[in-house]
Order: C-alpha cells, then sequence, then structure tokens
C-alpha cells in the first residue's frame, strides 16, 4: 500500500512538472507569432503603400533622369573646357630633336670655303670675266671641278636648239621622268603632255626636272646618245674638265670648272632662243583644265638694275647653290660664274657684290682684278 502511494505521488509530481512547462512555453510562443504577424503586416502596408506612388510618379521619374543625364552633360562639357584651359596654360613638355648637320658640299669637303677673295664672297668658287676681251676680273678656285647641279641644263637647251628639232612636237611625261636621283617633286605628273617648245621653256627658266629629262629621252637615238652629245659638245667648245652622265643635274656625277661653264655660257648666248628662254620672268601652261604658271628661278631677272642676257641657275646637297649669268655692267658685257654658294640667296646676294664693285672700280678708273685660288683639279 505504501509503495502504491508512492507511486502514485511520483506520477503526479510528474504531471506537475509537465504542467508547468507547458504553461511557461505558451506566452513565449504566442508573443512570438503575435511579432510575426506585426512584421508581415507592416511589410504589406509598406508594399502596399509603394506601388500607387510608382505609378503616379512614372513620367516625373524620366524627366528627372533626362534632366540628371542632361546635367552630367553639361557638366562634362564644363570639365573639359576646363581640362582644355589648364592644358593650354601648362607647360609643353620639352621634347629633345637630334641635331642632324646638313651634309656637305663637294667644295666645303675640299676646303675651298676656306679660300679668302676681296670681296668676301660666300661661293667658294667664283669667275666674272669680259666677254669681249677674255679678261679676267675675279677668280677664286676658278679650276676647282665641281658638282654643276641644273646649270647641265644650259647644255641640254643648247643641243635641243642647235638640233633644229620641231618645238610644236607633243612628248608625254614617262615614269622614266621621275627622279629617282634625289627624288624631287615636279608640277608635270606622269601622263602630262606638252610641246617640246614648252618643255624647253620650263627646263631653263624654271629649272623643271622632268622637262629636260623628257628632253633627253625624246632626242633623236634616245637618252644614250644624248648624253655622249653633251660630252661631245664640251669637248667640242673647250670644256676640258666636264663630264655629264645626265640632262638634269640631278646627278652629282655632272661635274664642271667655273673655266669650263664661262666658256659654256659664252656659246649659249649666242642662240637667241636661250636667251629668250632662260631670261623670261614666268611662263603659263595648259595641262588639262588647269592653267599652272612658272616661274624664273632666278628673281635678278625680274630687277631693274639689272641687264642680263642669259643665266641659269642650279642646286643639289654636293653642289651648293650655283649660277651663270651674262650680264651687262657699267657698260661692258660679263660672263658671272658662282659655284658652291652657301646660303639660299647668298648667290644672288655674291653678283650683287660684283656688280658694285665693278661699276665702283669703273667710275674710279681703277684697275678692275681680284684673284684667290686653292689650286686647280
Amino acid at each position: 500500500m505504501q509503495a502504491r502511494n508512492r507511486i502514485a505521488a511520483r506520477f503526479l509530481s510528474a504531471l506537475a512538472f509537465v504542467a508547468l512547462s507547458v504553461s511557461l512555453a505558451v506566452p513565449t510562443v504566442h508573443a512570438a507569432e503575435k511579432k510575426k504577424a506585426v512584421a508581415v503586416k507592416k511589410q504589406s502596408a509598406s508594399s502596399g503603400a509603394k506601388r500607387p506612388v510608382a505609378k503616379s510618379t512614372e513620367k516625373q521619374t524620366r524627366k528627372t533622369a533626362e534632366a540628371t543625364r542632361g546635367k552630367s552633360g553639361r557638366v562634362t562639357a564644363s570639365l573639359s573646357k576646363s581640362n582644355r584651359l589648364s592644358a593650354r596654360g601648362a607647360k609643353a613638355p620639352v621634347r629633345t630633336v637630334a641635331y642632324t648637320p646638313a651634309p656637305q658640299s663637294f667644295g666645303q669637303i675640299a676646303g675651298l670655303h676656306d679660300v679668302q677673295d676681296p670681296l668676301a664672297l660666300q661661293s667658294s668658287v667664283a669667275l666674272v670675266i669680259d666677254q669681249d676681251t677674255k679678261e679676267v676680273l675675279l677668280s677664286k678656285n676658278e679650276g676647282a671641278v665641281l658638282p654643276i647641279a641644273s646649270l647641265t641644263k644650259l647644255m641640254t637647251g643648247l643641243l635641243v636648239s642647235e638640233a633644229r628639232l620641231d618645238m610644236n612636237e607633243s612628248i608625254t611625261i614617262t615614269q622614266d621622268d621621275v627622279d629617282t636621283e634625289k627624288f624631287s617633286r615636279s608640277r608635270l605628273s606622269v601622263g602630262t603632255t606638252l610641246s617640246r617648245g614648252e618643255l624647253l621653256h620650263l627646263a631653263l627658266m624654271s629649272s623643271e626636272n622632268r622637262a629636260a629629262h623628257a628632253l633627253g629621252r625624246t632626242y633623236p637615238g634616245g637618252l644614250a646618245v644624248f648624253v655622249e652629245k653633251m660630252n661631245s659638245k664640251a669637248r667640242q667648245i673647250g670644256m676640258r674638265s666636264t663630264h655629264y652622265v645626265e640632262p638634269t643635274g640631278l646627278s652629282s656625277s655632272n661635274q664642271a670648272s667655273a673655266r669650263d661653264l664661262a666658256q659654256l655660257v659664252s656659246v649659249a648666248h649666242n642662240d637667241p632662243l636661250l636667251r629668250e628662254l632662260t631670261t623670261s620672268p614666268s611662263y603659263e601652261v595648259e595641262i588639262g583644265s588647269r592653267t599652272l604658271q612658272f616661274n624664273n628661278t632666278n628673281r635678278l631677272v625680274k630687277s631693274p638694275s639689272w641687264d642680263i642676257g642669259l643665266q641659269k641657275t642650279g642646286f643639289i646637297n654636293e653642289a651648293g647653290r650655283c649660277l651663270v649669268m651674262q650680264a651687262q655692267v657699267s657698260g661692258r658685257k660679263l660672263i658671272m660664274v658662282f659655284l658652291d654658294s652657301a646660303g639660299k640667296f647668298s648667290r644672288l646676294a655674291d653678283a650683287e657684290r660684283v656688280r658694285n664693285w665693278v661699276e665702283q672700280r669703273s667710275h674710279t678708273g681703277g684697275h678692275v682684278m681680284a684673284s684667290s685660288n686653292h689650286g686647280d683639279s
């Protein structure tokens, strides 16, 4: 009986413990559920409030976005302008460029510029003689044999003129006439067709290389025969130190002395056509639908203080600036030769010095003679 009572007491104690646990857990569960319900209610309310606002302001949102983009573009443009202004004000970076000295002429290499003369000429070679009396008025390295550049064209013109070829015959510039020696430019493009007379005019007056080459190429027998004729003519008129390899002067192998060139000027001056074409100030030619004007490479032909009967200029790096002229000074017919002049206008300045010097000597009755030589070659 006592044992049964003890069992019943234990059972009641267990029930009481379970009842107490349940009573403690129920408020916690209710609180959690209540909290969850409140949270869900708030979320639903919030979601429900946003939908009508988004619908009512869709257009406004697009306008705001567009306005923002526009403002952003203006800001970007403003910043870009500001950056440009800042870049202008900023000091440009200093770039180091390697100095490349100009190639020396044959005269410079030979030391001909070291030779002094009474007129302080910039040409390393000079010769001035009286055409009628052959009197030498001035000489400087007159025997030096140097490249003569486009002075070559004077011999080219002489041969074409003396051959009495048809000056109205049409000649077309071909790829063969393009300069592959110095790659110089030309206004006569491949395919241009002009008369022989027009090409001769351009070669002598404006030193057109393609024109000169075309004249030699179309000479009876071809270019090789023409070059042979050039050398034969040089020997015939006493140009003993002269050698030609082509008709333009682009090759530095075309060489002569000042003495030889003075002889060439004297002979060429006897040709009326060469006198006319070399002293022509300018000339126009029709090329297709265009009219091109070419000018004389020697600006002295336009000067009222000069009376020039014949002239020719020349330049390549190996030859320097060159000039030959026949001109009347103080009543005398003078032949002037200037080779290897340093500076773009120095050959013309040398000619002016010589003319002023001759005029002064003529007025004072002084003896006109100046000589400076570095030996013949």
